[in-house]
């Protein structure tokens, strides 16, 4: 098993690096996240890896923080979710929003992730619940995450985009101590009046 790759970046492509280790190439897939913070570090990088051996095939994928390695077994392991799948999904959500979203069986920010369909959606909160729990209490801001999301759904079901809904909430956020989702919907309505 190949823990971690420590070279030069080499080339880049869609969502696949090349890391040049003692003039030896390792091709690796990474998320469209860690691919824009390794182009932008350029030169040595490092990526925690994990190693994919099918029959056919082995493929490594590369993560910049070990939380997403970490993410990425958890959802592999995970009945119809394969390596392809949890790319996208790490590439579409923070690991702190994944782990709130499926502690509140919030099937719609994940359903919001292209590929992942209601009953992935249902099968993901069933299985990793009690994993994401885990997590979920560790986290800096868990339950204002979680009223955050819960604010801009409300938003977005108001009729107001993904973008202008997240916008808003973020803006208001660090502006309000305590703040109950209700507070969040309030605040971000004013916001977004204001707005020219």
């Amino acid at each position: 098993m190949i823990a971690h790759l420590s070279g030069e970046l080499a080339s880049t492509g869609d969502r696949w690096v090349v890391i040049d280790i003692g003039g030896i190439g390792y091709r690796v897939q990474v998320t469209g996240p860690t691919l824009q913070d390794l182009s932008e570090i350029g030169g040595r990088v490092m990526v925690h890896t994990h190693m994919v051996v099918r029959d056919d095939d082995i493929q490594l994928y590369g993560f910049v923080h070990p939380r997403e390695r970490e993410l990425f077994t958890i959802l592999i392991g995970v009945t119809g979710i394969g390596p392809q799948t949890a790319m996208n999904i790490l590439s579409r959500i923070s690991f702190e929003d994944f782990a709130i979203a499926i502690v509140n069986d919030d099937e719609k920010v994940l359903t919001r992730i292209p590929g992942i369909g209601p009953k992935s959606a249902k099968r993901l909160i069933l299985e990793l619940k009690d994993k994401m729990k885990k997590c979920a209490a560790t986290l800096p801001g868990g339950r204002r995450r979680a009223e955050a999301g819960d604010a801009v759904s409300a938003l977005i079901s108001l009729g107001f985009s993904e973008r202008e809904a997240e916008e808003a909430v973020g803006t208001v956020l660090p502006t309000l101590p305590a703040p109950t989702v209700q507070d969040l919907i309030r605040a971000a309505l004013a916001r977004l009046r204001e707005r020219p």
